[in-house]
């Protein structure tokens, strides 16, 4: 119980010092203060999430992350999933291949980026 409510209080916490955050901020952040604070209501593990499941389609982290604009929309995709119990199956898996990932909702950004490496 007490974990549940040390979680709330530091997500307000961070709800609170996004709020306090300057048009410059953001401006700075290439975020808007919306999907800051959408990111801010994901699941922890989106990072390592997309990062996992982009090795599973051939796609290293760098790729992954070369291109800003679609970096933040693989992590907003991946956090709004209704599909993170059969995500968390398929990673756990000894060797996940992409034909098993047909639920993920970023597998053809995936696709896309192991078929057109930078």
């Amino acid at each position: 119980m007490f974990d549940r409510i040390r979680t709330f209080l530091h997500r307000l916490h961070e709800v609170q010092e996004v709020n306090a955050l300057s048009d410059r901020d953001f401006a700075d952040l290439g975020l808007s203060r919306h999907q800051v604070l959408d990111f801010l209501r994901m699941p922890r593990d989106i990072n390592e999430r997309v990062i996992a499941m982009g090795k599973v389609f051939g796609v290293p982290e760098e790729d992954l992350k070369r291109d800003y604009e679609q970096w933040v929309e693989l992590l907003t995709t991946c956090g709004h999933c209704t599909d993170r119990a059969i995500c968390a199956a398929t990673l756990a898996g000894a060797h996940p291949v992409p034909s098993q990932c047909s639920f993920c909702g970023n597998r053809e950004s995936f696709a896309h980026l192991a078929a057109h490496p930078r």
